[in-house]
């Protein structure tokens, strides 16, 4: 068997491992092929700390992908492929200023996160992420798994941040993700798909209790009694305003309907449409993510509240849904 073929027979041995959840075969494959990648990203974006960039990105979105892999003989193309399609991304949003989400999916229909969860490698990504400082976590997990907050600009609107913060954070976050990744590999590993159907069950149960007119009766069993809406390093208001602000908005005929949640321990997103009344069709922006901090026992603690395709003004859209500019609620910093 020459060299080749023997290097091929490898790579499928490590491939296989990786997609059904051995830790340490996918860190095996990077180092296989860590100088193929790194030549790609040097022939597209030149000496750099870009490189370093596109690098980490393309580590972690392997991470979430290797279930992808079609031809495990082949899985050295597929990472150069990952690298190639990061620095390109990179390019482009150099070239438009505006930075948008680089991150591939397999098809239109499927989030990050449902390739997450189809990842045998899930749990320990996960565990890694607890790891994190909340300044890194946030930023990380909506660049990678959140499905309408994902680009530079819109984390530096969630966040309250610059935007070169905002590149400053994932790419520390990334670097001590893969440290974490390391020194989790022999800890117990929760299982992350459990976390998300309970929290998609509790978000649903949340929106149901808003409609009926129990959403503080809700909040006061579930949600932390030091339950705060931040602006910024602000408090915008505790449980009262939270729930003078829902129920204005259901008064008013604004619903929202649950599309994506990406749920850890420390770190809840809930992602709606929003549903305006016929009547008012314009009442509220078209969709808002809920950013939850979780105190030590699951409870929400913190809310930040981002609508991706607002129009950021002055004082933007408030509370739940919406409201008026007397009683603003947009999101906040992460400190």
């Amino acid at each position: 068997m020459d060299e080749a073929n023997a290097a091929r027979i490898e790579d499928a041995k490590l491939t296989h491992a990786a997609q059904e959840g051995e830790i340490t075969a996918l860190s095996l494959l990077l180092e296989r092929h860590r100088a193929g990648m790194t030549a790609v990203a040097l022939s597209l974006l030149g000496p750099g700390p870009d490189v370093d960039d596109v690098m980490q990105e393309a580590t972690v979105t392997a991470l979430r992908r290797v279930g992808e892999v079609r031809d495990p003989t082949a899985v050295g193309a597929w990472l150069r492929m990952i690298v190639r399609n990061a620095c390109r991304s990179l390019l482009r949003n150099a070239a438009h200023l505006v930075p948008q989400a680089n991150v591939p999916v397999a098809s239109a229909t499927a989030s990050p996160e449902q390739w997450l969860e189809q990842n045998a490698l899930r749990n320990w990504v996960w565990e890694a992420i607890e790891n994190l400082s909340p300044a890194l976590r946030l930023p990380l997990v909506l660049r990678h798994f959140s499905f309408r907050v994902t680009s530079y600009e819109q984390i530096a609107e969630a966040c309250g941040i610059p935007v070169g913060t905002v590149r400053s954070r994932i790419s520390q976050g990334r670097t001590k993700l893969a440290e974490a990744l390391t020194a989790t590999t022999d800890a117990a590993h929760g299982e992350a798909s459990e976390r998300v159907r309970a929290s998609e069950i509790e978000a649903t149960e949340t929106l149901a209790a808003a409609e009926r007119g129990d959403f503080g009766d809700l909040l006061t069993e579930r949600w932390s009694p030091e339950v705060m809406l931040m602006r910024g390093k602000d408090a915008v208001g505790g449980r009262r305003h939270l729930v003078r602000s829902m129920n204005r908005d259901i008064a008013a005929g604004v619903r929202q309907r649950l599309v994506h949640t990406v749920a850890g321990r420390s770190l809840t997103v809930w992602e709606t449409d929003i549903l305006n009344p016929a009547d008012d069709p314009d009442h509220c922006p078209p969709a808002v993510a809920w950013l939850m901090s979780l105190d030590t026992d699951g409870r929400v603690h913190r809310l930040r509240l981002f609508h991706p395709r607002a129009r950021q003004v002055a004082h933007p859209a408030p509370a739940l849904g919406c409201g008026t500019e007397s009683d603003p609620a947009p999101a906040a910093t992460v400190t």
